[in-house]
């Protein structure tokens, strides 16, 4: 249906809230009923049918039980097990809302909002309502992958994961990606990007820990020509390189307290201005930040700026690590198997019943990559077209770090390369396989890191 035709209800709890509402959508809309009491919510169903009802999360009533939302769906349901209700929340509420699409709403939108997203989210509502109810709801399981990337999962966890993908995808919201190395936050963000409007636009990555502090304003938001020594030509800084597209910002929870108030005022002026110049340059960017650190802990010690947190967490994704996704650990070992078989001019193999059981018991502390190097290695050295447990050897950097304990004057001459190799795998697990972190502490590059652990196969 046309939404000029609508007859919309909209029920928060704030008075500034109703008020700016009506007043945004009573030429939009055929006619437009603000109620601050959702007690008064099923009166007003009894009295006349609405086309979407616009339903806050959170109210401040007699039931005062913190997930009031879901209370007055369940009712409003009840009562029209068709109603189409477009959710209102917060920022912080968003696991909230995802869940409340499940249990019937059809929409969500986040407050504070701009008004043409909330006029759009009317739209595709009256949209959906003119289709039919069982295509308007949005409550059916997502696929198992995000079409176009490597996302395996069959698990409840990863089911959630896909799920709030396939919603906060289409929206502009920043968002924030959580979880421990190797979980996949790269592949979220760019399925993030390819299921948006911006997907014919550019995706720009940058791994703030591998910048160091005199590269971080060159690399971001870019240089002119003799701005500094080696500045031999103009750059274009990432920002600018994402005008239109996805910036996703990589390990944002290891920059320091300048680094973040520069991206801060990046993003709340939407300008930036390349070293050597006094040009502002506009950037319109959707961003997707991650970290593999504690940033709210970081935040309450004042290690992060809590505003900038604000601006890069409208919305929060949190990676499961493997441990506790069950059998998707043999759906990616599967398909990791298949994929390097392929790659290695190899028959498919089988993975014994040993080996899945060997596989399952580990608890994979390097999470997806230490598993997708784990089956490249097996592919590559194991004989036949079976992998058996024998075939399966574990990541040294992954394992106690007493294994490697250094070897003494007492014990015979020293090997250099042993030396290096055992003092790369101590400061490997102090940093808990940050590879940034301690490529920073070695006091050398990732990549550099990257080629000794290749040297001396860690």
């Amino acid at each position: 249906m046309n939404a000029k035709n609508a007859r919309v209800l909209v029920v928060d709890d704030e008075t500034d809230v109703l008020f700016a509402v009506k007043m945004l959508l009573k030429t939009e809309v055929k006619e437009v009923v603000t109620e601050k009491n959702p007690e008064n919510l099923l009166s007003l169903l009894s009295k006349q049918p609405f086309d979407v009802i616009f339903l806050d999360m959170n109210y401040k009533s007699a039931l005062n039980t913190g997930n009031e939302g879901f209370f007055w769906l369940n009712k409003i349901l009840e009562k029209d097990k068709n109603a189409t209700v477009v959710m209102i929340t917060a920022y912080g509420d968003v696991e909230l809302a995802v869940r409340a699409l499940k249990e019937g709403a059809t929409d969500f939108i986040v407050k504070p909002w701009r008004n043409e997203k909330l006029l759009e989210a009317l739209e595709k509502a009256c949209a959906g309502r003119a289709k039919g109810d069982s295509t308007s709801k949005t409550t059916a399981r997502p696929k198992a992958t995000t079409e176009g990337f490597d996302m395996l999962g069959q698990s409840e966890v990863m089911q959630d994961v896909f799920y709030k993908i396939e919603k906060i995808a289409p929206t502009e919201a920043n968002v924030l990606i959580l979880g421990e190395n190797g979980t996949g936050k790269e592949l979220v963000a760019k399925a993030l990007h390819q299921k948006s409007f911006r997907a014919g636009k550019p995706f720009i990555c940058a791994d703030l820990a591998a910048l160091s502090e005199g590269l971080f304003e060159s690399e971001l938001f870019g240089h002119k020509k003799g701005s500094f020594t080696d500045a031999k030509e103009d750059r274009t800084g990432r920002f600018e390189a994402a005008n239109g597209g996805t910036l996703f910002l990589d390990e944002i929870g290891n920059i320091s307290l300048p680094q973040q108030a520069k991206i801060l005022t990046a993003l709340q002026n939407r300008l930036v201005i390349p070293l050597g110049s006094n040009q502002q340059i506009p950037v319109d960017i959707r961003l997707v930040s991650a970290t593999n650190v504690p940033i709210y802990e970081l935040a309450a010690k004042n290690q992060f700026r809590k505003d900038l947190i604000y601006r890069i967490n409208t919305v929060e994704i949190t990676l499961p690590p493997l441990r506790e996704r069950g059998d998707d650990v043999v759906l990616l070992a599967r398909h990791f198997a298949t994929h390097y078989a392929e790659k290695n001019h190899k028959p498919v193999p089988y993975i014994s019943e040993g080996a899945i059981k060997k596989l399952k018991q580990h608890s994979w502390p390097g999470n997806i990559r230490e598993l997708q190097h784990a089956v490249e290695r097996a592919i590559i050295l194991a004989d036949g077209q079976e992998l058996r447990p024998q075939d399966f050897a574990f990541s040294a950097m992954e394992q106690p770090v007493h294994a490697a304990a250094a070897p003494t004057l007492d014990e015979g001459p020293l090997q250099l390369s042993e030396v290096e190799r055992t003092t790369i795998m101590r400061v490997i697990e102090r940093n808990k396989g940050n590879i940034s972190k301690a490529a920073k502490e070695l006091g050398i590059t990732r990549t550099a890191l990257y080629r000794r652990l290749e040297k001396h196969d860690i």
